[in-house]
């Protein structure tokens, strides 16, 4: 099996080499720049499985990298690297298209672990395109079907695009309609870890999903949030007879 290409865009040399050098140890074929617009580049030149983007870079930051390639209509996963700490900045790289992040300094355990959630969700996701059967079980909960096994979903008649991470979360969701799960619960299911400063990554893609499941976002019908205590997935609702 080919191993998986990763792009590291880190204009600190000793932090990137440092990156590749641990990347290429866990079997990962790894490319290396300094810059936004190089990253750019060389994404264009060559599609990567996975791209590790440091926020503040010169000529092309991380951020304004992860606006153009999601409008671009990319969908390769995206772990951010900051050093910026409050939730406005956190939450800002979300909302742009970032998967996940780490706030420097973070273990090269840690990144490493990310790494490997994002590229096994990214994988579930091809293999499901990919897929040429038509059967398995449907989960339904109004006009929204989902059907898991081809990570499908369907909203009203037309199809859904959804990252890897959001369709995770949205089957979670589903699979448990009805049920409050606060923030931790969900970045612990969900994402696999439940390091506190993080759960802003839940709200982020939580909002994500609304704007492409709700009529009004700001008035959502399907993923509620329960004030004081999270969100949920509305209750199932009754079968009419046709």
């Amino acid at each position: 099996m080919d191993s998986k290409r990763i792009l590291v865009a880190e204009d600190q040399t000793d932090i990137r080499d440092v990156l590749v050098m641990n990347l290429q140890s866990a079997g990962y074929a790894v490319s290396s720049v300094a810059d936004g617009r190089a990253a750019l580049h060389a994404e264009t030149d060559q599609a990567h499985d996975l791209l590790i983007l440091d926020w503040m870079m010169p000529g092309l930051d991380g951020l304004e990298l992860c606006k153009t390639l999601r409008a671009r209509g990319s969908s390769t996963p995206i772990l951010m690297l900051t050093a910026k700490s409050t939730e406005l900045d956190r939450v800002l790289g979300l909302e742009l298209g970032a998967d996940d992040y780490l706030t420097k300094p973070f273990s090269l355990a840690e990144l490493l672990a990310r790494v490997k959630a994002l590229l096994r969700r990214s994988d579930l996701m091809r293999q499901a395109q990919g897929a040429q059967h038509t059967g398995g079980e449907t989960l339904r909960n109004g006009e929204l079907h989902i059907v898991p096994s081809k990570r499908q979903a369907v909203l009203r008649g037309q199809g859904l695009d959804f990252t890897a991470l959001e369709f995770d979360l949205l089957l979670y969701f589903t699979q448990h309609p009805g049920r409050v799960f606060s923030r931790s619960e969900l970045l612990n299911a969900v994402w696999g870890y439940s390091h506190d400063g993080y759960e802003h990554t839940v709200t982020t893609h939580i909002n994500r999903l609304r704007a492409k499941l709700e009529h009004d976002p700001l008035r959502p019908e399907y993923i509620l949030t329960v004030r004081g205590a999270g969100y949920k997935m509305r209750d199932t609702p009754p079968h009419h007879a046709p």
